[in-house]
């Protein structure tokens, strides 16, 4: 381990000492789990995917998984909700800009002291030490675009925020993690923007201006930390960003890690608002939640069909990371599927990104950070629980 990465995790030590104090009953209750599975959707409200005829799967299996009935992403776009679920925060971004690759900070903005917006000329610099995080709405409801007088509330305004992921953590207890990301080309992840799983549109290879964007980068938030992309720390590097292929070659044999985080391309995503979504090669919303219907049946499948699911205690998480900009409240789906308890459980309680990562953290035997360690961020006991 590098010495900057060992600064910073002693940081978060300190910043959460006291938090333990503050932890109550749900935190602990969470079983020890030995692997998690995180399967990552998009842009739908929870009603514009339950009961769907083009969804029947989803449907089906939220109804013997356990579903948070009352689940919201923190805002948008989809760049900071995907940052929150790793991370607990924003970490200063609120727009879905590409990461400014291996900058030195010359041509690039340091998002946890200069927040990076959709007016902001340059991208973010790899994330790293710490910083403030950029406030968002508490519960959004508003159209597509940032809203003219935002309503802030004390867990989402502007918080001290250190730079890492659960991805260090993990590497830092000796546990192991993998972002399989679909449609991610064979050279890896590095300098790709975009992909259709061969060919990129950001000069590593050619560049084709009617490139289907399959893979999106602003999908996989692991790039944009500087501790992955350094890759000085053995575990915590852009090995551990890979493809579908992996994934199933992964839980053929049986070594999935013990943190999956799992991105279908942005047609099995659900991801298309319409014809608005040019550039992924797939524009009409109900073919898209028909195809993401089957390549979440298939995901779940595989994994409950692998031998790393039938050893130690294990969960699937199904989550939306938001709506898809309509005047519907900022409310999306999250299961919980776990192989150690009776499923068909319906969580009415009030939860969150920051709720799913620290429920996650606790599985793990981690420290909540950033957000997640706010004392009314509750971890999903009822859900991620054994009883």
């Amino acid at each position: 381990m590098n010495l900057k990465t060992a600064a910073l995790l002693l940081g978060v030590t300190a910043m959460t000492s006291g938090v333990a104090l503050a932890q109550e009953d749900d935190h602990r209750s969470i079983p020890h789990l030995d692997h998690v599975y995180v399967i990552m959707m998009e842009n739908h409200h929870i009603s514009q995917i339950l009961g769907n005829p083009n969804a029947p799967f989803i449907t089906s299996y939220t109804s013997t998984a356990n579903l948070a009935n009352n689940y919201f992403a923190v805002g948008h776009p989809s760049l900071t909700n995907y940052l929150e679920t790793i991370g607990g925060s924003n970490f200063g971004i609120v727009n879905d800009n590409s990461p400014a690759w291996h900058d030195s900070g010359s041509n690039c903005i340091n998002s946890l002291a200069t927040f990076v917006d959709e007016t902001a000329k340059l991208n973010a610099c790899p994330i790293s030490g710490s910083g403030i995080d950029a406030a968002t709405p508490a519960v959004d409801t508003t159209n597509e675009g940032t809203p003219t007088e935002p309503v802030y509330n004390a867990p989402f305004a502007p918080a001290p925020t250190v730079g890492i992921t659960i991805a260090d953590q993990l590497v830092e207890k000796g546990l192991t993690w993998k972002a399989y990301e679909e449609n991610l080309p064979p050279y890896g992840a590095d300098q790709v923007n975009n992909s259709d799983g061969l060919i990129s549109d950001n000069g590593v290879t050619q560049k084709e201006p009617f490139l289907p964007k399959l893979y999106a980068v602003k999908h996989n938030p692991f790039v944009y930390f500087a501790s992955v992309e350094e890759g000085t720390t053995p575990g915590l590097s852009m090995k551990q960003i890979t493809d579908f292929g992996s994934l199933y070659a992964d839980l053929a044999s049986g070594h999935s890690p013990n943190f999956s985080y799992i991105v279908p391309n942005q047609c099995h995503d659900q991801h298309a608002r319409g014809t608005s979504e040019v550039g992924t090669g797939c524009s009409d919303e109900q073919s898209d939640i028909a195809q993401g219907d089957a390549a979440v049946a298939t995901l779940i499948t595989s994994i409950k069909g692998s031998k790393a699911w039938k050893q130690g205690k294990n969960a699937i998480v199904l989550v939306w990371d938001e709506n898809d900009y309509s005047s519907l409240p900022n409310q999306v789906i999250a299961t919980v599927d776990t192989n150690y308890s009776k499923g068909g459980k319906v969580s009415n309680k009030s939860y969150n990104h920051f709720s799913l990562l620290k429920s996650i953290e606790a599985g793990f035997g981690l420290k909540p950070i950033n957000h997640a360690a706010d004392k009314n961020v509750k971890a999903m006991s009822d859900l991620f629980g054994g009883n």
